[in-house]
């Protein structure tokens, strides 16, 4: 989605999702950097996580106190993408979080911090109240908690919690059941709030879960049927089966998010109903799977258009739907799960990118729908495998995001398109799913695995396995 379009994200679900490439240039140390790297020389990764660092932190707007989604810097463009975990200062924190866990650095939290209290202030002054995990006040919640966490600040736990309870009470009660939208995905609906929810346990305590299984009993009264009998979920309740519905299967928008989520309430307060809805769902998703080499990809949609043609990354792609894989492997211990997801990333590999530019792998760096999820994947393989053929698929993603990335001395970004149908409308973004916070910290992931250091994520999102 362009922030600057006045559409957002569910208008853009009937189009598609998309990146420009920037043109390198020598990359120029910054003389506030040599001492996090003089003890450690030759780090592209962190190099450049750091100068997408220092391009971000020059996107502050003066009024807010928040980085511009897409610069100029200086606008203030504050629109509800601002506030978002998809495109939005929710991510930028994430981001900071990050590099202080990489680095140490003081001023890295120190940034948070002060974006999380801006954060708070803009959305606590808010009257556009989207309550979804990446589009509105779910998402925010949970990173001010984390930021919360990471400083032990009092006031952002505080926001955090007026925030979480306005989510509660927005919350609409359909008997047994609640919805804050008609949207059951991941990115806006009820899946990505019920996973946030139980994120936000410590805040609202057993309303919380109660929520949560609820926003779950909603997603099994919106499930459809399919030819086999199987349940999947269309990314919007109100559409009906038919030959003009659009069914977008995979993580962000589809089935394998919503079975993903009902798998995860289900260990973690749901029921049997829950698991029992996501192992059906598990099944309408291997049929669709198709031959990729020796692995498989599911499309992107069921309409005539969409049946060959194959998103790769987080968003309609194996980085994302093998969330549901593991999520039931951790359930059941299952050796049908592990095959399933190692058959699907045998088939991202195997459609030959980064290096050729698929229908559905087009121009775009991003953790949304390129390099950077698709690298976050197999570097999440790498800790749980230590294979060095992960390591070394997920290290050609970074490489290749290097080389695509704009360079300016001691700055760098990411000129991208984000819309897969929108090619020529190219930009650089700051936020998690689109822009360089959410390449930088792919990159700073990179770092500590390829220097074999034992790492782990500063913080884990919460639709994120680990």
């Amino acid at each position: 989605m362009t922030p600057s379009s006045g559409m957002d994200r569910r208008d853009l679900l009937r189009h598609g999702l998309i990146a420009g490439v920037g043109i390198a240039i020598p990359r120029v140390l910054a003389a506030d950097w040599r001492r996090i790297l003089e003890l450690a020389p030759d780090r592209p990764y962190l190099e450049a996580a750091l100068r997408a660092e220092r391009w971000i932190r020059g996107t502050r707007c003066d009024a807010t106190s928040l980085w511009a989604p897409v610069p100029p810097p200086g606008v203030d463009t504050f629109d509800r993408s601002a506030l978002s975990l998809y495109h939005g200062a929710p991510g930028v924190i994430l981001f900071y979080l990050e590099l202080h866990g990489a680095t140490g650095e003081q001023r890295f939290l120190d940034d948070a911090v002060r974006g999380a209290q801006a954060l708070a202030a803009a959305a606590e002054a808010a009257s556009d109240h989207d309550s979804g995990l990446y589009t509105g006040a779910t998402g925010i919640a949970w990173i001010l908690l984390e930021a919360h966490r990471a400083s032990g600040r009092d006031d952002l736990r505080a926001s955090a919690r007026r925030i979480a309870e306005r989510v509660a009470s927005d919350a609409k009660v359909e008997g047994d059941a609640v919805w804050w939208s008609d949207s059951t995905d991941i990115v806006s609906g009820n899946a990505g709030i019920l996973l946030g929810l139980l994120r936000l346990r410590e805040l609202l305590g057993d309303r919380s879960l109660d929520l949560a299984r609820r926003a779950g009993d909603a997603l099994l009264s919106a499930s459809v049927a399919d030819a086999g009998g199987h349940r999947m979920w269309y990314y919007d309740r109100t559409v009906k089966p038919g030959p003009e519905a659009r069914e977008l299967p995979n993580f962000s928008h589809g089935t394998a998010g919503v079975a993903y989520a009902l798998a995860t309430l289900s260990r973690n307060g749901g029921d049997r109903r829950h698991l029992d809805a996501a192992l059906d769902g598990a099944e309408h998703l291997t049929a669709l799977a198709v031959p990729s080499g020796d692995g498989t990809v599911i499309r992107h949609n069921s309409l005539p258009a969409g049946e060959n043609l194959f998103y790769l990354s987080w968003c309609h792609g194996a980085p994302g739907t093998n969330r549901l894989w593991r999520r039931l492997h951790d359930i059941d211990g299952g050796a049908r799960w592990i095959t399933l997801e190692d058959r699907a990333a045998s088939g991202v590999i195997a459609q030959g990118v980064p290096e050729q530019r698929t229908a559905g792998f087009w121009n775009n760096i991003s953790m949304c729908c390129g390099n950077a999820g698709v690298a976050e994947y197999f570097l999440s393989r790498y800790r749980r495998s230590a294979q060095p053929t992960d390591l070394a698929y997920a290290k050609r993603h970074a490489d290749d995001a290097l080389a695509r990335a704009t360079v300016d001395r001691d700055t760098e970004r990411w000129i991208q398109a984000e819309n897969r149908v929108s090619p020529a409308e190219v930009l650089a973004q700051t936020g998690w799913m689109q822009g360089a916070a959410g390449v930088g910290t792919m990159l700073l992931h990179m770092d500590a695995a390829v220097r074999a250091r034992r790492w782990k994520r500063a913080v884990t999102l919460p639709d994120a396995i680990d």
